[in-house]
C-alpha cells in the first residue's frame, strides 16, 4: 500500500504544479508552456529532494504527515493580459484548489464503488490531497498561501507583507525551515484531524 500512497502523492503534486502553469496560460502567460511544463510527464516535474526523498521519509515516519513538492512551474505575471492585479494570487491558488478538487474526486469514487480495497486507495487520495492543499495555503514563502494572502490583505498591510515576502523568497531555506518545523511540531495533530475529515468524506 505504501507504493500506492507514494504514487498518489507524486501524481497529486504534479497536478498541483501543472495547474499553476495552465491557469497562468489562461491569463496570458505562456512561460510554462514554452518550458514544456504543462504536461503530466513526471520526469520534467520531479525534484529529487521534494518529490522523492522527503515524501519517502514522510510516508515511513510516524504520525502520517505528508510533505513534498515538485519543481516550481515558471510563470511571469508581467505577461498576464487578464486579471493583472489578482493574477499571481489566482495562479498560486490554483494549486491548492486542484488538490481539494482531487480530494473530492477520490471521495466521490469511494462512495460510488464500495469495494473495500478501492475505498482504501481512495482514502489515501483524499488524505494526501487534503494535506497538500492545506499545507500549501500556509502563508509562508515560498508556499502558495503567501501569494494568496498578499492579494487579500488591505493595501497598507499588503505592501508591508509583500516586502517581507520578497525578503523571505531571497532566502527560501529559511521559509522551508519554518515550514518543516511547523510540520514536525503539529503534523501529528493535523494528521488526526485530516484522517477524521477523510473518513467523513468517503463515508467510512
Amino acid at each position: 500500500m505504501q507504493g500506492i500512497f507514494f504514487a498518489i502523492l507524486i501524481f497529486s503534486i504534479i497536478l498541483h504544479e501543472v495547474s499553476h502553469g495552465y491557469i497562468a496560460e489562461k491569463l496570458g502567460d505562456k512561460t510554462a508552456r514554452l518550458a514544456g511544463r504543462i504536461t503530466l510527464n513526471p520526469l520534467v516535474h520531479i525534484d529529487m529532494l521534494g518529490s522523492i526523498i522527503l515524501p519517502v521519509i514522510a510516508i515511513l515516519a510516524p504520525g502520517g504527515f505528508l510533505f513534498g513538492w515538485a519543481k516550481p512551474v515558471p510563470y511571469n505575471p508581467y505577461n498576464f493580459t487578464k486579471m493583472r492585479r489578482l493574477g499571481e494570487a489566482i495562479v498560486a491558488g490554483a494549486g491548492p484548489a486542484t488538490n481539494f478538487a482531487l480530494a473530492l474526486m477520490f471521495a466521490l469514487f469511494a462512495r460510488l464503488w464500495g469495494d473495500p480495497t478501492f475505498t482504501s486507495i481512495c482514502f489515501i487520495g483524499v488524505l494526501a490531497n487534503l494535506w497538500l492543499g492545506c499545507l500549501n495555503l500556509i502563508p509562508i514563502p515560498p508556499l502558495d498561501g503567501s501569494k494568496v494572502l498578499g492579494a487579500l490583505l488591505p493595501s497598507g498591510l499588503s505592501y508591508r507583507y509583500e516586502m517581507w515576502r520578497a525578503r523571505m523568497e531571497h532566502n527560501p531555506f529559511l521559509g522551508f525551515g519554518i515550514i518543516i518545523a511547523l510540520v514536525l511540531l503539529f503534523g501529528g495533530t493535523v494528521s488526526s484531524f485530516f484522517f477524521n475529515v477523510a473518513h467523513l468524506l468517503i463515508g467510512a
